[in-house]
């Protein structure tokens, strides 16, 4: 039987945590990343249960090319990237030594309802709706292939359909920097944000924009 509590952050969708998970906490990334989906994997290896698991763009690192191909070599930044690109060799060797039937998304910082409040548009839109300040990590010219939820959800169930050992990214079609997205943000509320400036969050990577042909061609996602 599977303990649903040693797999509470496998399927997370939210965002990319990455920047925090350097120091101590890095053991709570090992666990909900790494060790949990190791157990999924082991489990649906022996039920012969196909899985759909849930990578992240943060295994890309400061890419070599824009937009970024699956086929980039992967050098992730920080070490929440690590235990997501750790999560993609164990599904391959389960798929080499088990037969495991896997397909890993590798998902674009995911925004939209019942997101994280912990996470970036869900603390610009708290900080507006109360005029509370915001605080931005470096100067806001960091870009994001930003990918909307539904999107998301439309991909992980296409995904099924997948072939084994499949990896896809999941992207949204436009790039925007931080900057551009909060001034959105504005417009859409009519509110002028208390807009304070941070250094730069470590590990943070200062792009990232999707390359989805792949997924368009094998699964008919955009």
């Amino acid at each position: 039987d599977l303990d649903l509590d040693r797999v509470d952050c496998v399927f997370h969708l939210a965002g990319q945590p990455g920047t925090r998970s350097f120091g101590p906490i890095f053991a709570d990334y090992l666990r909900r990343n790494t060790l949990a989906t190791q157990r999924v994997f082991e489990t649906a290896a022996g039920a012969g249960v196909k899985v759909v698991y849930a990578s992240s763009s943060s295994i890309y690192g400061d890419a070599e090319a824009y937009p970024t191909a699956e086929t980039t070599i992967p050098r992730p930044n920080s070490p929440y990237g690590i235990t997501k690109l750790a999560c993609e060799h164990l599904a391959a060797a389960y798929g080499r030594s088990f037969g495991l039937d896997a397909v890993g998304l590798r998902y674009f910082t995911v925004y939209g309802p019942r997101q994280r409040p912990d996470m970036a548009f869900a603390r610009i839109v708290d900080a507006l709706a109360h005029g509370s300040p915001f605080e931005l990590y470096g100067d806001g010219g960091q870009s994001r292939s930003f990918t909307f939820v539904g999107d998301v959800v439309e991909a992980t169930i296409a995904a099924a359909a997948g072939e084994a050992g499949s990896l896809y990214n999941v992207g949204g079609g436009a790039e925007s920097t931080m900057r551009s997205a909060i001034e959105l943000t504005q417009e859409i509320s009519g509110r002028k944000l208390d807009l304070r400036s941070g250094p730069p969050a470590r590990g943070d990577m200062l792009r990232t924009r999707a390359d989805t042909s792949a997924i368009a061609l094998d699964l008919d996602w955009h």
